[in-house]
């Protein structure tokens, strides 16, 4: 990028959020939901309607761009389910879409670093808790949306309650949009097979990482050529094992590769801790070492650039990890490619039980580039995408006849879908609606009354949605501690940063020097003010 040396010392301040909270998946789009969810009162004071823009310019062709997360597909299709929502852009706003793809590898500094850049992005896919929205926002990369919403997006601004507008505002401005009118469960846990399970003794649901170590162990010792987990190293599974074994709740704050700071439980919500300064960050690092002693992953796991997914599906790897939705569809997908071997789920906040909370309605949305050339009509198409029924169904599920058939009110794979010719997916996670969502037919017909029906028994309301971590005061020790948890966090999260005790003992002198005390004093003192804000 033509401004990459004037943010090249940024870059290093970039913070990877909490690794098991990036909805990074398989690079498409084949999360859905099951349920509802009640749709928004709207803005009463609002007056306008669908027709709210009708004094907007648009005698002027212009493109817009649309940044999302994903590998860009490579089949063809995406680009002509593009052009038909494209006619209908040009008759409804004369606009065109164009799709700009984060890619995966790297994700986290190519999507700071594309922000930084001053470059003129005109709709971004955010997320308050994995894609540093806060962080960015403090940096002037999203551009105010008061005065511009009600006129050039009135439909979706008329739909989404204050409430949820006042979880959108970063110093009383709106710089998102929230995806707040879908429904979804993004808590991670482990995918294991459950005929391998019961072949182990394995009768009842895992409940605990012990049982994961026993079933790693089964597949060692009984599956030839299987990888008893084909881990990448690139994610952290720290978090997952702090949600099963502590009451702590994640704030939305990164710290890069692995969480250094949460709060104590849902009943002290507002009491900062860090369970890397407590004995869990040891037990789990000697549980780590031990996994990688009896070869549950690769020798050469910190360097290994596997995809584990299409391993799993191959039978070739026997774990994996991602979240709930994910698992709706894979459940399928494993059904279709290993016969009998019923995939199941152990969600990490199984083990304990009070700490599971509702999905932040930022967690997926869409903002403004603060250095649009055309915001006005980036939020025309934007009403479009996620209030006009065909140009939704278009972007979410592509072509009728090619990509889906409706059967008994379900998205089926039309006959002769060929997955490598025909597969289509948008990675459009920034305005989803429940009221425009078509069941699939390729989502498990039991989560709802399995996993869904338990986290329903333990689930807690999400309490910081409106709160801003302004970290001005410790920029300069949060980059800090971001390179500590960068540099030591992947071998001691694969067993492979020797004696667990020493490691742990020097990350812990590591985040000490790189200044740990003053932003947990300086997180301590805003997470006071936001309770004052909240219960008065």
């Amino acid at each position: 990028m033509s401004n990459f040396k004037k943010v090249s010392a940024l870059m290093i301040a970039i913070i990877m959020i909490f690794s098991l909270a990036a909805c990074s998946g398989s690079g498409n789009n084949g999360e859905s939901k099951v349920g509802g969810k009640n749709e928004g009162t709207g803005n009463k004071g609002s007056t306008n309607t669908a027709a709210g823009n009708k004094g907007a310019d648009t005698s002027k062709f212009v493109k817009i761009s649309y940044v999302v997360l994903g590998n860009k597909p490579t089949n063809g299709q995406f680009e002509k389910v593009l052009a038909e929502v494209n006619k209908l852009m040009k008759e409804k706003i004369n606009a065109e879409l164009e799709w700009k793809w984060v890619e995966w590898a790297d994700w986290q500094t190519k999507y700071n670093l594309l922000l930084a850049s001053g470059e003129p992005v005109d709709l971004i896919t955010i997320g308050t808790d994995w894609l540093d929205t806060w962080g960015n926002a403090q940096r002037g990369a999203f551009m105010n949306l008061d005065d511009l919403l009600p006129e050039y997006a009135p439909q979706t601004w008329s739909s989404i309650p204050e409430e949820d507008w006042s979880e959108s505002k970063y110093k009383g401005n709106i710089v998102l949009i929230p995806e707040n009118n879908y429904t979804q469960w993004v808590n991670h846990g482990f995918f294991y097979r459950g005929d391998w399970a019961k072949e182990a003794g394995m009768t009842e649901p895992i409940k605990d990482w012990d049982g994961i170590g026993q079933y790693l162990q089964f597949v060692k010792d009984n599956k030839e050529d299987v990888i008893p987990w084909d881990a990448v190293a690139s994610v952290s599974t720290f978090g997952g094992y702090a949600q099963s074994y502590t009451d702590n709740l994640e704030l939305p704050i990164s710290t890069g590769y692995l969480p250094v700071f949460t709060t104590k439980s849902f009943e002290e919500k507002y009491t900062v801790v860090s369970p890397v300064f407590e004995d869990t960050f040891l037990h789990f690092a000697t549980l780590m070492k031990d996994w990688a002693d009896k070869g549950y992953w690769r020798e050469d796991v910190l360097n290994n650039k596997n995809d584990n997914r299409s391993a799993l599906r191959a039978g070739l790897s026997g774990l994996d990890q991602h979240h709930t939705q994910t698992f709706g569809g894979l459940r399928v997908t494993m059904d279709k490619d290993q016969p009998g071997s019923e995939l199941q789920m152990f969600p990490f906040a199984r083990t304990s039980g009070n700490n599971l909370t509702e999905l932040s309605i930022t967690h997926g949305g869409t903002s403004v580039g603060a250095h649009s050339k055309n915001p006005e009509r980036a939020l025309m198409a934007y009403d479009l995408i996620r209030n006009d029924e065909q140009i939704y169904h278009l972007i979410n599920y592509g072509l009728e006849g090619v990509q889906y058939e409706i059967k008994d009110g379900k998205r089926v794979q039309p006959e002769g879908y060929d997955e490598a010719k025909d597969a289509f997916y948008a990675d459009f996670w920034g305005g989803r609606v429940d009221k425009f969502e078509i069941p699939s037919a390729t989502t498990w017909d039991q989560l709802e009354e399995t996993l869904y029906a338990e986290y329903d028994k333990i689930k807690k309301s999400y309490p910081y949605g409106q709160f801003v971590f302004d970290k001005t005061p410790v920029e300069a020790e949060l980059t800090a501690i971001t390179q500590v948890t960068g540099e030591m966090g992947p071998a001691i999260t694969y067993g492979k940063a020797g004696d667990p005790a020493k490691a742990v003992e020097e990350f812990r002198s590591k985040l000490k020097t790189a200044g740990y005390d003053k932003v947990l004093a300086e997180l301590q003192r805003q997470l006071d003010v936001y309770k004052q804000l909240i219960e008065g």
